[in-house]
């Protein structure tokens, strides 16, 4: 599996050059593209990075912004820009699953995501351990996954790893040796127990302790 590694001394200068490479990536596409959708992660580690990003010269009218991968859990505040939602009221994820995939199946490809990882090698909300593990991970996994993964308290939704994978660009953000360590202890394993795997080729991965 082949994906490019950039390193940085800092987080901050992690967070600039990263900002930089998706508004490149951004108005690149743009250039034969009418829309664009970018899809990043929630939690607090990418912030910095949309900091900058914001300030970006791009014609941000032109661009989608949604999230991977979701909490089942009511939002409180709406972001600036346009946002394809991730969450609509119901009891289970289940019952708008139709609903929340029509409004994104005619967005994608996604034009650029952004993931993270965490220290058990998953992804969005692709768990190693999770129920619809197998699903998330098939070659024609539909387009969101809802998810219930052991240690999770809600439910999840999640774009499959086939949605992620076909992104133009790809980016992975991870911060500190623990997952610098995961990231190494993922080569060779299969995508059901390394998640990452799934969408890993191809992928610049950017890392800073």
């Amino acid at each position: 599996m082949t994906y490019d590694l950039q390193t940085y001394p800092d987080r901050d200068m992690l967070a600039m050059a990263l900002a930089n490479k998706l508004a490149g990536d951004l108005r690149t596409i743009l250039t034969h593209e009418d829309r664009v959708v970018l899809a990043v992660p929630g939690g607090t580690s990418p912030g910095p990075v949309f900091d900058v990003l914001c300030a970006a010269d791009l014609d941000w009218a032109r661009v989608d912004v949604m999230l991977t991968d979701e909490r089942w859990v009511p939002e409180d505040s709406a972001a600036e820009a346009r946002m394809l939602p991730l969450y609509v009221p119901a009891h289970e994820p289940e019952e708008v699953l139709a609903e929340l995939e029509s409004q994104i199946a005619e967005e994608l490809p996604l034009a650029v995501v952004l993931l993270g990882m965490g220290a058990d090698m998953h992804t969005a909300s692709i768990f190693p351990g999770a129920d619809q593990l197998t699903a998330a991970l098939a070659p024609d996994a539909p387009v969101l996954v809802p998810m219930r993964a052991p240690g999770a308290p809600e439910p999840r939704i999640t774009l499959s790893a086939r949605v992620l994978n076909e992104a133009l660009r790809k980016h992975v953000l991870i911060f500190g040796e623990e997952k610098r360590a995961a990231l190494d202890n993922a080569q060779g394993k299969l995508p059901e127990d390394a998640p990452i795997n799934a969408v890993l080729s191809g992928a610049t991965v950017h890392w800073a302790e």
